[in-house]
């Protein structure tokens, strides 16, 4: 788990078509945040990096369904509106990062966020990051050194909560540098109204089973941190609080840093902060720089399992798939000898590309489409390319990758064609608040005018491809039937209109429910190339074993002389 931010968020970015909005965009995707939409007004139906502009967050959440966060990188004076339109659309997570919002509007986004249960960070924040998931704002500046510098908390780590911006990197940053992973990094915001501050962070990093110990980096002004002290002597707080206060040598009155961070009264004093943290039980360090120091002490003393070892401490990259260390290995953090005999390999496959293991009837939905494109004869073309290969007297690997690298749009790749489609129909179905069988028709009349064909219907061979219904039938028991499957009925009843005799193939079956997984499109094709890769050894294998070499192959004239039609069902008999 994170707080604020993870990679399963949907994340809207309102100001994207201006200079900030899309390069803060391009950050956040290339780090791995699910950015489902953008707002500009007066520039709906444009695209920006491929993620589709609306005029307004109703008019994005009314076309894409749900979204979790909505981050603002508008001018100072349109923040208040671009919240508050986000709030009352439904987002539940506001971050608004930029700075000068006036104070009487910071108040009317927290009355908005109030009587519509939502929350906002900010304003003049950087935003939230959790290592290896997501970013939401602009922490790090770059995704390659925002992946470099913050370790993920795996399978634990510290929450960082920083009032400063840059020290909210740096705190990161060095963190890492000692060996310490991070849970989630987030910067509250610098001004005097702010919606999420250090003390609310504090209480979700102490629900987050994934954060063993808590960072602080606090500055003079506000009562922040005494409140903070009050919820750890009240045992509100029970995890370790490490902290640092900056602003020791400021005087009353005058601005540290920024707009929160000034004395006032004699309120909000360096001495009275750390006074108040270190009664409350938290180590306080005196300088920045003991900070990381200070912080592998305690995850020492308590034995933490967010100190990383001196072989991910060199780590220049990372991966999240596979973990081996000497006599254990782990996939997806699953103990792959746990796995086996446990689950199928269709589940496993599910767990290597999504990164959770599937339930039994999804993981019967897996089986049943990696078997059903495990071979369609010797004519198609990666059979063909491989068979081929395979009478050079290649090696077996050779043929096999021919056999694979046949593997492209018109063979295979209907898969992800047709799922992007489908999201294409099922998109226009909502925006246009029209039926799927309406926006089936009008997206065919388009593709038809520019001479483009809609892809996973029809077959060479099959009028009725025997392996779509069954696959129908069993994401229907797993649950699965969901909007891209009805739009592929949607298209296949509108070619049947149209006087088309174009059914829904296996290709077209496996796109819409894999999209009704929620797995990444991209990986559409891959999950094929598993399938047919067994089929292509078999035809590999045979080649070598029954026919000689530099045969001339005809792709069409050729028989079969295997065994006769068998039951499943007589095979498991006793």
């Amino acid at each position: 788990m994170a707080i604020l931010i993870d990679e399963k968020k949907r994340v809207l970015v309102q100001g994207i078509t201006g200079r900030e909005g899309r390069a803060r965009t391009r950050l956040m995707r290339e780090y791995g945040t699910n950015v489902v939409g953008g707002v500009t007004p007066g520039k709906g139906g444009q695209s920006v990096l491929g993620v589709p502009v609306f005029n307004t967050p109703q008019e994005a959440v009314n076309s894409l369904g749900n979204i979790d966060v909505s981050v603002v990188f508008v001018p100072a004076a349109g923040v208040k509106d671009a919240a508050i339109s986000a709030i009352e659309a439904g987002i539940k997570l506001a971050v608004l990062v930029p700075d000068r919002v006036p104070v009487w509007d910071a108040m009317e986004i927290a009355a908005a966020a109030k009587v519509n249960d939502a929350m906002f960070l900010g304003p003049n924040t950087l935003g939230a990051l959790s290592p290896g998931e997501a970013v939401v704002g602009m922490i790090g500046g770059r995704a390659e050194s925002a992946r470099q510098w913050f370790k993920p908390g795996v399978p634990k780590g510290v929450g960082v909560i920083s009032r400063s911006g840059g020290m909210a990197s740096s705190t990161g940053y060095y963190l890492g540098q000692a060996g310490v992973r991070i849970s989630s990094i987030v910067h509250i915001g610098g001004d005097a109204v702010i919606g999420i501050r250090l003390p609310d962070a504090a209480l979700m990093f102490e629900e987050d089973p994934l954060t063993e110990a808590i960072v602080i980096f606090g500055e003079i002004g506000s009562s922040q941190e005494e409140e903070l002290s009050q919820l750890m002597a009240d045992r509100k707080i029970t995890k370790p609080v490490i902290a640092y206060v900056g602003g020791k040598a400021a005087r009353e009155g005058t601005r540290f840093s920024h707009a929160g961070a000034i004395i006032e009264g004699g309120r909000g004093t360096h001495a009275g902060k750390v006074k108040a943290l270190r009664e409350a039980g938290a180590a306080v360090v005196d300088a920045f720089g003991e900070l990381p120091g200070a912080v592998v002490t305690i995850l020492e003393q308590i034995k933490g399992q967010s100190l990383m070892s001196e072989a991910d401490k060199k780590a220049v990259w990372q991966s999240g798939i596979t973990r081996i260390q000497p006599n254990n290995v782990a996939v997806r953090g699953y103990d792959i000898a746990e796995l086996m005999g446990r689950v199928s390999f269709g589940a496993a496959v599910y767990l290597i590309l999504t990164g959770e293991l599937p339930s039994p009837a999804i993981a019967r939905l897996m089986d049943a489409i990696l078997v059903s494109s495990i071979d369609h004869g010797a004519t198609p073309p990666s059979a063909l390319s491989a068979r081929t290969v395979a009478s050079t007297g290649a090696t077996l690997s050779a043929s096999v990758a021919a056999g694979i690298m046949s593997i492209n749009r018109h063979h295979g790749g209907a898969i992800e064609d047709c799922a992007r489609q489908l999201k294409a129909i099922v998109d226009r179905a909502a925006r246009d608040s029209i039926s799927l069988k309406e926006a089936a028709t009008r997206t065919l009349g388009k593709m038809s005018e520019a001479g483009e064909r809609m892809s996973g219907f029809g077959h060479r061979v099959h009028t009725k491809d025997p392996r779509t219904s069954r696959l129908f039938e069993l994401a229907r028991e797993a649950g699965v039937d969901r909007t891209h499957m009805q739009a592929a009925r949607a298209v296949e009843k509108a070619f049947a209109d149209a006087k088309k005799s174009l059914p829904i193939n296996v290709d077209g079956a496996i796109g819409a429910i894999l999209a009704d997984l929620g797995m990444n499109p991209a990986a559409f094709n891959g999950v094929f190339m598993i399938a047919r890769t067994p089929g292509l050894i078999a035809h590999v294998l045979e080649e070598q074993t029954r026919e000689r070499p530099m045969r001339r192959i005809d792709p069409v004239n050729h028989g079969y002389d295997g065994p006769p039609p068998r039951s499943v069902s007589d095979a498991h008999s006793p």
